[in-house]
């Protein structure tokens, strides 16, 4: 036969006004006999309030924030006989003046502060590594007893949590729970020197905010850019090619070309200018084994572009450039940019690449930093060109000069090497007509 029973406040030493800090159950949950069903709160001390029954929560009558007092109903539990028994054989004498089915509460006293100097923020501790917790510090913690018993269980050092999203600050499990998924998640961004993580902020505190959710893309992006950043050992070389003649013959040919043909842009040329010198330079054309052991050389040439889209940075492959005609480069990278920006790629469109080009040119700059695109060893930066007076040894005479910059990982090449390929390119680009050498 099942019963309903009442779960009731207790006497907690005469306080007429408690605060219900804390409410963990809800209607339909089974609770069992003694488990904790909320937590409450007195100016001076904190308690866990324990089930008196166990069964199902038919109703819960309280909530955080209200104000509650001796006999105050908290919840309706329904349980049938040989639970109704069970709590009648487990209370105790003295507790039958308090109340005949709720046991009393366990009341933590909340010691008094001690002003101590603050300490230095620590970093979050890997997942791999088990922290040691001074549980006699961590009874300062302002937070109930479960919510410490909890943190405990979980490994968590209650006093790195250093407020909480309860009354006055008080450390609620969701806020346990909160400080683990962020741990999990920056030790797995973290590198394996153990560099501490950026603190967290609510900017709140300081005017209206709104939170947007990055796209999948630029989450992969920054961590494989984060990753990068901290594992490779990078350099970045500037250079200025002289594309004055190239310019006029890249306009010359477009004016030939009908309305509906693809216009020729200078990145055509660039990219064939950075072939001839990954053929002269094989190093740039290599990936370093996971080991770092080996240089292992490629004996093809494909050529990553850097694509800006509404969701993020995207970077489509153009394979075996090394065999294809400015045309026919200008064509396929029309079409692939197209596809980026209406998020129509497909994964084998962005793999494969040997050294990426990143081209600001359409936006300005005079120049820029890019991050090599691992496991490739370098990326090419290109911003945009300018008309500069250039001394030819007579007089000064106007040119137009196309800022690059080479980022390459240094493990792979060294300084010299770079300076030489920066110098093939630019070579390349100021005379076109050595490109058919």
């Amino acid at each position: 036969m099942a019963d309903l029973i009442e779960i009731k406040v207790p006497d907690v030493g005469g306080v007429a006004s408690i605060d219900v800090v804390e409410v963990l159950i809800k209607p339909g949950d089974t609770v069992a006999l003694e488990q904790i069903i909320a937590t409450l709160e007195t100016d001076k001390a904190s308690m866990d309030l324990p089930a008196s029954a166990g069964g199902t929560i038919q109703q819960v009558h309280i909530k955080p924030g209200d104000k509650v007092g001796e006999g105050t109903l908290v919840a309706t539990v329904l349980v049938n006989g040989a639970d109704t028994a069970q709590v009648a054989a487990t209370l105790k004498p003295e507790q039958s003046t308090q109340s005949p089915t709720t046991p009393a509460p366990t009341i933590q006293e909340q010691p008094a502060p001690v002003k101590t100097p603050e300490p230095a923020k620590a970093a979050i501790a890997s997942p791999a590594s088990t922290p040691v917790i001074d549980h006699s510090i961590s009874v300062t913690a302002h937070a109930s007893p479960s919510v410490r018993l909890f943190a405990r269980e979980l490994g968590v050092d209650i006093t790195k949590i250093t407020a909480g999203n309860g009354r006055k600050g008080r450390i609620l499990k969701d806020d346990v729970k909160s400080f683990v998924k962020r741990a999990i998640s920056e030790g797995v961004t973290q590198s394996g020197a153990g560099i501490p993580s950026i603190p967290a902020v609510d900017f709140s505190q300081f005017g209206e905010t709104e939170t947007l959710k990055l796209s999948k893309i630029k989450r992969l992006t920054g961590q494989n850019l984060s990753r990068v950043w901290l594992n490779l050992p990078m350099v970045t070389y500037h250079e200025e090619a002289d594309i004055t003649e190239m310019e006029a013959f890249r306009v010359a040919l477009n004016a030939e070309k009908t309305k509906d043909e693809t216009k020729i842009t200078g990145l055509m040329f660039i990219i064939k200018a950075l072939v001839a010198a990954m053929k002269q330079f094989p190093s740039f054309n290599a990936s370093l084994s996971a080991d770092g052991e080996n240089l292992i050389l490629k004996k093809y040439i494909n050529i990553g572009i850097a694509v800006d889209t509404p969701n993020g940075l995207v970077v489509p492959v153009l394979r075996n450039v090394d065999s294809k005609s400015i045309n026919q480069l200008a064509s396929e990278l029309a079409e692939k940019s197209d596809k980026a920006r209406l998020g129509k790629l497909m994964p084998a469109n962005m793999q494969g690449g040997c050294l990426t080009i990143s081209s600001l040119g359409g936006i300005g700059g005079t120049a820029f930093t890019p991050i090599v695109n691992a496991p490739e060893v370098a990326i090419l930066g290109v911003t945009r060109a300018k008309m500069q007076p250039v001394w030819n040894g007579k007089e000064f005479i106007p040119r137009l000069m196309l800022p690059l910059d080479l980022t390459y990982d240094h493990r792979v090449i060294d300084g010299a090497e770079g300076a030489r390929f920066m110098a093939h390119i630019k070579q390349n680009l100021s005379d076109i007509r050595r490109l058919l050498l």
